[in-house]
């Protein structure tokens, strides 16, 4: 006979032993609870050229080192609004030509080196000086002289207004580095901040560790090890998310694949609204990009919603000039040269160029790029307009053939930066776009403090914009992020490009 409960009790013996010599053992041999993961691998795309976001401008610099190793006076937070940092507190003046900045005292840099108000006027001559290579060095075009009264007061001292000043100073350009570190921050980086530096294996990936001597005591930092990976293949990055290699894409290159995460218990999508304004820039110092009905004619042999549909998966917001509408002061201008092949073709005419004509267009190698490009070119053909597309790699080769050489007659490209409408007024820049009209507009922005003139400003430019057409307006990209359903804490929108991961960390 077959005892069909000598299994069960088995099992129930085994369970009370167990138990009972559980309880009879040293508390030092208890089993352990899982230790919380404090560990991170972000991935990324593209790889940064380098660490050091004064001297260079992809944002992919800041994406790995701003608020991680670099701080500034102040910081742009997940809202976009300006905060303290290394500077706790600031004064204006009632003229508002003078900022006294307050700065945080006992605050080191990783290498020991102390951060005072002489390393904040360094940091600031540095990068407005006349041999600056800073990216934004028109940031600090208004600052007349620096004084460091003491140690823990820095003043900056105008020559205009400038109501812009304390933004910028957020900003990934303005950090605060060490007079003795600063000149080897491209490749070995050291701040303030709450991560150090450990390691760069160029191709594959950037190390970060926790600072243990980190300042801001009010910032419980969950993790110890940050990895950043660098995987451009977008079928790469899906299967690394999928398996786990990755904890997270904060910026997933493939919107087509997003719904295949859909089901995955593992994994959260989340898409979120960014600064990255897609736009297909002219050089509008070469013929026939010089001749403004060219340009409007190019504008309205573009179908918006078809672009964003055939190279986003629909996911993006069609935009009629360099503005998102998550700006201050927005106003839809994609109506001003509306999809019109018909008047496009009129347009041309009128211009000189009744059987079109041909040109070639310069495009990095990001995966908005080349789809949008290819896009553009049939809708181009439809008003008999030949374009050539050139594939550049980026940010190298495009950086010094178009960015700083000039040397295209169209690119196409995301423009991260916020509320950056002054990039039109820069002389030189890549578009060669001269308005003294819209120049004037900015410079009435920068002098009032009144935040509904402003507004109105920037209404007033944007329409400018529309209206030139300096560069093809296209869709603002939405933040599209895929990670790991217990990670908390990373940005879900993106005021700034950046992974700050200052508040991440894993549900227990």
């Amino acid at each position: 006979m077959i005892n069909h409960f000598a299994p069960a009790r088995r099992r129930l013996l085994c369970a009370v032993f167990g138990l009972s010599a559980a309880l009879f053992l040293p508390l030092g041999m208890l089993p352990a609870e899982a230790a919380p993961k404090t560990n991170l691998v972000l991935g990324m795309n593209p790889e940064p050229q380098g660490l050091d976001p004064t001297i260079a401008a992809p944002v992919a610099i800041g994406q790995v080192t701003w608020q991680n190793v670099f701080e500034g006076l102040v910081a742009i937070d997940r809202t976009g609004k300006v905060v303290p940092q290394l500077a706790k507190s600031w004064d204006i003046s009632a003229d508002g030509l003078t900022y006294t900045f307050h700065l945080q005292e006992g605050v080191t840099f990783h290498d020991g080196e102390p951060f005072d108000s002489a390393a904040a006027k360094f940091s600031l001559d540095r990068a407005r000086g006349k041999g600056s290579v800073n990216p934004q060095k028109r940031f600090f075009a208004a600052i007349d002289t620096i004084e460091t009264p003491d140690a823990s007061t820095l003043v900056l001292k105008l020559k205009t207004r400038n109501s812009s000043l304390l933004s910028w100073l957020g900003w990934p350009a303005s950090v605060m580095l060490g007079p003795k570190s600063a000149a080897d921050a491209k490749t070995k980086p050291i701040g303030t901040g709450p991560f150090k530096f450990v390691s760069w294996a160029k191709g594959d990936r950037v190390e970060l560790a926790a600072n243990p001597g980190y300042w801001n005591k009010a910032v419980k930092l969950g993790l110890d090890k940050v990895t950043f990976r660098f995987i451009g293949d977008p079928q790469a990055q899906a299967a690394a998310l999928k398996s786990g290699d990755v904890d997270a894409f904060p910026e997933f290159a493939a919107p087509e694949l997003m719904e295949s995460f859909k089901g995955d218990e593992k994994l959260a999508t989340v898409i979120g609204n960014t600064e990255l304004k897609v736009v297909a820039g002219m050089n509008n110092a070469r013929k026939p990009f010089s001749d403004k009905r060219v340009r409007q004619a190019l504008m309205m042999a573009v179908d918006r919603t078809t672009v964003i549909e055939g190279a986003w998966s629909g996911l993006g917001q069609a935009i009629g000039s360099h503005y998102t509408p998550n700006d201050r002061g927005y106003i839809d201008t994609t109506g001003v040269h509306p999809y019109d092949p018909a008047k496009a073709k009129a347009l041309l005419t009128e211009a000189g160029y009744p059987d079109g004509f041909s040109f070639t267009i310069k495009t990095p190698q990001m995966p908005y790029a080349p789809r949008s490009a290819e896009i553009l070119q049939a809708m181009f053909a439809e008003i008999g307009v030949t374009m050539t597309i050139e594939p550049t790699e980026f940010p190298a080769k495009w950086v010094q053939d178009v960015f700083k050489g000039t040397d295209y007659d169209m690119t196409i490209v995301a423009h991260a930066e916020p509320m950056d409408l002054d990039i039109y007024a820069r002389d030189p820049y890549y578009f060669n776009y001269k308005n003294p009209a819209f120049n004037d507009v900015l410079a009435k922005i920068e002098q009032t403090t009144d935040t509904a003139e402003q507004d109105k400003l920037y209404g007033e430019a944007q329409t400018i914009l529309a209206e030139d057409v300096p560069a093809l307006y296209l869709f603002v990209l939405p933040k599209l992020g895929v990670w790991n359903a217990k990670l908390r804490g990373l940005w879900e929108n993106e005021p700034i490009p950046s992974n700050v991961l200052t508040e991440v960390h894993w549900e227990e």
